[in-house]
């Protein structure tokens, strides 16, 4: 996990990168919505050359500019929701390069791999623009596991939905941050994150979309912490990794430093 919603997965002998941020800011210009300290400290550099770049939807913290002209070099193949392609198209990447996935299409990554779009409840979107492309979870199996790659997404049935067609999974990444009242329908509430998981069927649980930018008016480590509680509750699993940390699946279980106190 690199902070916020981007992170690395090696898989079957595959390099799998979703959502990668690395230019130190998420918006339009560089000077707004600047990276927590530290939580900045892997660029397109630490990148080893990735086979499959996913792209769950076009907002500006989970698809950058910057870091995305950087890093076409390294990428064999690009797999993103509907209508993301033209913002790669445009930024110089090959139309060849790029598949486009609409909800509940797949697409075969390598021998027994697959990736499939799964629906999300949330928008697209940059700048004054909206709807112009559409917003995905995903499902990636491998021969090994199963991960469910959430995106953006608030709470709603489709979780469940997806649990039944493709869990139980061994690893669930869903967002948990930069919730508010005001906005409930577009993310989730981090205890809603923890239902979201056990619907899911997720033996595992790893929060994101926190730690890295403050798009939300919570305490920056307040979602990991209500995750936690929840979890406890519910005696669901979770994983949670500093920046750069890996985690190994399968496993039964993982242990919690609670390093974000």
């Amino acid at each position: 996990w690199f902070g916020h919603s981007s992170y690395f997965i090696r898989a079957n002998g595959k390099t799998i990168l979703v959502d990668p941020v690395f230019s130190g800011s998420a918006a339009p210009f560089s000077f707004m919505v600047k990276a927590f300290p530290g939580a900045n400290a892997f660029s397109v550099d630490d990148m080893p050359v990735i086979d499959f770049l996913v792209i769950t939807h076009d907002h500006y913290d989970h698809l950058d500019y910057t870091t995305i002209r950087k890093l076409k070099d390294k990428v064999t193949h690009i797999y993103c929701s509907l209508g993301v392609g033209i913002h790669l198209v445009y930024w110089g990447i090959e139309k060849e390069m790029i598949t486009e996935l609409d909800w509940w299409q797949e697409a075969t990554l390598d021998a027994g791999m697959k990736l499939i779009a799964a629906p999300a409840r949330h928008f697209s979107g940059r700048g004054l623009k909206r709807a112009q492309s559409f917003w995905s979870s995903f499902v990636l199996i491998t021969p090994q596991l199963r991960l469910y790659l959430g995106g953006d997404s608030g709470y709603d049935s489709h979780f469940k939905e997806i649990g039944k067609k493709f869990g139980p999974f061994d690893l669930a990444i869903l967002e948990a941050g930069q919730y508010n009242v005001m906005w409930p329908l577009i993310h989730m509430m981090p205890e809603e994150t923890v239902q979201a998981a056990i619907e899911l069927k997720a033996k595992v649980l790893i929060p994101v979309h926190w730690g890295k930018f403050k798009l939300g008016m919570h305490p920056w480590n307040e979602p990991v912490t209500r995750v936690m509680a929840k979890a406890s509750e519910l005696g669901q699993i979770v994983a949670t990794p500093r920046i750069g940390e890996p985690v190994q699946l399968p496993a039964d279980r993982f242990q919690s430093e609670q390093w974000w106190k």
